[in-house]
């Protein structure tokens, strides 16, 4: 089982990702939205923003979400450690419900660009 430390790096490492990343991905990854990933196994929430191509972690908290975010998505930490690894394909596990994406229809639409 994946631990916040590693969830918290795999959250970083895909913010690197998403700012390195150029074209429709990269316009894809400049949305400004709230965001949180509850990490299912560990019962922990990752809160803060996507913007400016990043994602910034303002805190961490026990529990579910406390806000409702723009985007929010939940998971294991394994699943998360294995997506930005490139382990893990996002659609596969969406579509095998190991991971659960919550957006609008229009942010949902940009962000298949990332995924």
């Amino acid at each position: 089982m994946a631990t916040i430390e590693e969830c918290r790096a795999a959250l970083g490492k895909l913010s690197d990702n998403m700012q390195g990343a150029e074209g429709g991905v990269r316009e894809a990854a400049a949305l400004d939205r709230s965001v949180s990933c509850h990490i299912t196994d560990l019962d922990v929430t990752f809160a803060g923003r996507m913007t400016g191509g990043r994602i910034e972690v303002d805190e961490t908290h026990p529990g579910p979400p406390r806000d409702k975010a723009r985007i929010r998505l939940s998971m294991a930490g394994d699943d998360l450690v294995a997506l930005v690894d490139g382990e893990l394909n996002f659609a596969t596990a969406w579509g095998g419900g190991r991971v659960r994406l919550e957006a609008s229809l229009l942010d949902l639409f940009r962000l298949r660009k990332l995924l």
